[in-house]
């Protein structure tokens, strides 16, 4: 059984509009405690992270408490924005439903849906058979890992999406037989007592 455990970035500052290097607030750094906190007894082999800045950050605390190094992976990178659509745009909330509704559907110099999953599930593939057997970590983000969670579980729609919009950070434990995905959990840190 390999288990993954997908961390969705801490609190990021949107008003930094390059997706790489965007920090993370204070809150965001604040945050991490929490995740560090609830990796601490999960036994991790190894770190993976999107290398955009935020991810990387938001798991750097407990890979450096535990000397785990972060392998940086490009397939799990966000979702590459449409650069006249972002998220505090009065359209987001209309854009991303017709995302969900159509996966093949994008404005103009953006991915669609189709294409962030495609990217990320080859990104996991790789990583469960190299893996295989292991507790891992992977930084990632929220568009990223709920394209991971529809391809297991289609139920998981743009309703469930924006629900965990402003739940950062946000973490996904799956446990995988081979490349069968057998049980997905969703876990929000702040509702989890002594964390």
């Amino acid at each position: 059984m390999t288990t993954v455990y997908f961390i969705r970035h801490a609190q990021a500052d949107y008003a930094v509009r390059d997706g790489r290097v965007r920090p993370l607030t204070e809150k965001g750094l604040a945050d991490r405690a929490r995740v560090t906190a609830y990796l601490q007894d999960k036994n991790i082999d190894a770190v993976l992270s999107s290398p955009f800045r935020r991810a990387i950050d938001t798991i750097a605390p407990f890979a450096e408490q535990n000397k785990l190094e972060i392998e940086l992976v490009e397939g799990f990178r966000e979702r590459k924005s449409d650069s006249d659509m972002g998220r505090g745009r009065p359209e987001f909330t209309a854009f991303m439903e017709r995302q969900w509704a159509d996966f093949t559907y994008t404005l103009s110099d953006g991915e669609c849906l189709a294409d962030v999953q495609k990217r990320n599930i080859a990104a996991l593939g790789e990583a469960l058979e190299k893996y295989e057997g292991k507790n891992i970590v992977i930084g990632t983000h929220g568009t990223a890992l709920s394209t991971i969670v529809n391809y297991y579980d289609r139920s998981y729609d743009f309703q469930d999406f924006m629900a965990m919009l402003d739940i950062q950070p946000w973490v996904v434990k799956m446990a995988f037989a081979e490349n069968i995905c057998v049980r997905i959990e969703k876990i929000d840190l702040f509702k989890r007592e002594g964390i």
